[in-house]
């Protein structure tokens, strides 16, 4: 029966627009919470309804942290839920070599340039951002001056590797968000230069996403508003390196009531909670569709089910969302 509604719903998303291929994108540092869950449910629906295809990406980037046996719990909850995955799961970890190629090109094309920026260095010289960013002035970008040899000598007294980053011109990139609206940002004076190889060696997510969802034919990305103004740098990246720019659209978040967004680290709202409260796959879904204004009633639905009635337009313009 589940079977026979989804394919419904599909096949009349087909006749509206063009299919879509969205993508899961979980980091394994922890188990899924309410966030993570809310945030996949509208990935999933979005592409689904499009007649689409959904991409399972697992981005374990950051060796220390990433599990294998929290991978292994994503896949499992996923399965649970009912988020069907038709491609992956890919590993960045596996994305290395590409990740070095991109590198290479920005290289030698002159843009990125080595950082031998403390944290210290870098807010102290900072102009504040909107949310918890702040504003690169470039303090390495010219390596004849005495500041910057300086910097570089201290670093190499403590044995520390500089990040690389990516030369940003005065220039505004603009898109239209679905969730957000029209969001535009000025590279050199809202963001300034940013990291693209990490001190440790290890490839910035920035550059590793925009790579990634080339090459798995990503058009439709559905993520969390923490990550907005990130966009127009990986637009940028994807506009130096000849890639296609997907839609994107990013959803309001869950916080607490004192403002704070739920996260692994606190375990606010964690799958083991839900499951506990709510008892099943669908308890769960339909409890978080109906927190975050998806479905008017909080009745049990599975994802199937909320293909068909979710409204995913109740999201637009959101700050954020009170769990």
């Amino acid at each position: 029966m589940q079977n026979a509604h989804r394919k419904t719903a599909e096949a009349r998303a087909k006749t509206t627009c063009a299919p879509l291929t969205g993508r899961f994108a979980p980091s394994p540092t922890g188990r899924m919470h309410a966030g993570n869950i809310y945030c996949a449910l509208i990935a999933w629906i979005v592409a689904r309804r499009s007649g689409g295809e959904v991409v399972l990406r697992i981005e374990d980037l950051d060796p220390e942290r990433s599990k294998p046996v929290f991978t292994e719990t994503l896949l499992r909850d996923f399965a649970y839920l009912g988020l069907t995955w038709d491609r992956g799961p890919f590993f960045q970890s596996d994305r290395t070599e590409a990740y070095a190629d991109a590198f290479r090109m920005l290289e030698k094309k002159g843009l990125v340039y080595p950082c031998y920026c403390t944290r210290a260095d870098v807010h102290a010289a900072s102009a504040p951002h909107t949310g918890e960013n702040t504003v690169y002035q470039g303090l390495c970008r010219n390596q004849h001056s005495e500041d910057y040899q300086a910097r570089k000598q201290r670093a190499r007294q403590a044995g520390r590797a500089p990040a690389w980053r990516l030369t940003v011109p005065d220039k505004t990139i603009e898109f239209e968000d679905a969730f957000q609206g029209n969001y535009r940002q000025n590279l050199a004076m809202e963001c300034g230069d940013f990291i693209v190889r990490r001190s440790d060696g290890a490839f910035a997510y920035q550059l590793a996403v925009v790579l990634d969802d080339a090459e798995q034919n990503v058009t439709s990305v559905v993520r969390g508003a923490d990550l907005l103004s990130s966009t127009p740098q990986q637009i940028y990246l994807q506009h130096l390196l000849g890639l296609d720019t997907p839609a994107y659209g990013h959803v309001p978040l869950l916080t607490t009531a004192s403002g704070r967004r739920l996260s692994k680290r606190d375990a606010d709202a964690s799958i083991d909670v839900l499951q506990s409260r709510y008892k099943t796959p669908e308890g769960i879904l339909g409890h978080i569709a109906f927190a975050t204004g998806l479905i008017p009633e909080d009745t049990p639905a599975s994802a199937c089910e909320l293909l068909d009635t979710a409204d995913v337009h109740a999201l637009r313009d959101l700050g954020r969302i009170i769990w």
